[in-house]
């Protein structure tokens, strides 16, 4: 894989900066999730693939909240580019982590939060207006080209489904700004190359946000990296956290919509995937069909 990371971007799936590993049962331990980074080059440790925990090694709440990153507009980012609204939601996700992974072995798989697919109507998902900020400067047409291009990975698949960018709206590209659905907003930091939201996702937090390292991410292009951030905004999570992968476990708030895919686009090649590029793959397509429609 092409790339490198440097220092202080060598910061791999599920491990915190100051948690090394987080009991779930008795026999399944994971490294803690929340500072994590889709990040070129990264290795998962053995404690990741192997947990050993016991009592000592599992945070308190206090500081597994301390060690989370807290992004630009204050929340909380978990499984590399998840959001977490608010302090109540990462408390919920902590309990939750503590009491073990679901072990259905049943691609593509859809958030769901209290038993409820994550989605969005059939009216909104054929309209989800976008921006791009003004503020990538010498980028913004790049940005824009790779925004197109990452849609049309889900357009291509499911007729249902239309990104609708609005440059009209460039210049007040904030979540602020009602008439269109989210930003796409330029990012300084080490902890992701590029994080998204779920329609679940409050108002103020519908944003995606874009680090400069999405231009030196390798085989990692900027497309399919926009595709798997956009994957979230339609609703799917990582593929990685299913039994079948054997690491990267993030939580069992998810409904299988295809058998496991470990070629995903939303699988990170990290957490024991077999692709080194996120490219859609036939069951990613099928799986935005079983939610969407064709």
């Amino acid at each position: 894989m092409a790339g490198a990371c440097s220092p202080t971007r060598r910061v791999v799936i599920a491990l915190h900066r100051r948690i090394t590993v987080l009991r779930l049962t008795r026999t399944f331990a994971l490294a803690a999730t929340a500072a994590a980074a889709l990040c070129i080059g990264a290795a998962i440790p053995a404690s990741a693939a192997t947990p050993t925990a016991d009592d000592a090694d599992v945070p308190s709440y206090q500081e597994f909240a301390a060690s989370t990153y807290r992004d630009v507009d204050g929340s909380y980012i978990v499984n590399g580019d998840e959001v977490i609204s608010t302090q109540g939601e990462l408390k919920k996700f902590y309990d939750f982590m503590l009491n073990g992974p679901d072990t259905s072995t049943d691609g593509l798989i859809v958030n769901t939060v209290n038993g409820a697919d994550d989605k969005w109507s059939a009216s909104q998902v054929s309209n989800l207006t976008y921006c791009v900020s003004t503020k990538f400067g010498s980028r913004h047409a790049d940005v824009v080209s790779a925004m197109a291009s990452g849609a049309a990975l889900w357009e291509s698949a499911s007729s249902k489904i239309n990104f609708v960018y609005v440059g009209s709206a460039d210049g007040n590209c904030t979540t602020r700004n009602k008439s269109i659905v989210f930003s796409v907003e330029p990012v300084q930091t080490s902890q992701y190359i590029a994080r998204a939201f779920f329609p679940s996702t409050p108002d103020r937090q519908q944003n995606v946000l874009i680090d400069d390292s999405i231009w030196s991410s390798g085989s990692w292009t900027p497309t399919n990296i926009l595709g798997h951030e956009l994957g979230h905004v339609l609703g799917f999570r990582h593929e990685h956290t299913r039994p079948e992968s054997g690491t990267c476990f993030e939580d069992s708030n998810w409904r299988p919509l295809t058998p496991y895919d470990s070629s995903s686009i939303m699988h990170y090649p990290q957490c024991n995937g077999t692709s080194d590029d996120l490219s859609m793959t036939s069951a990613d397509r099928a799986g935005v069909v079983a939610l969407y429609g064709n």
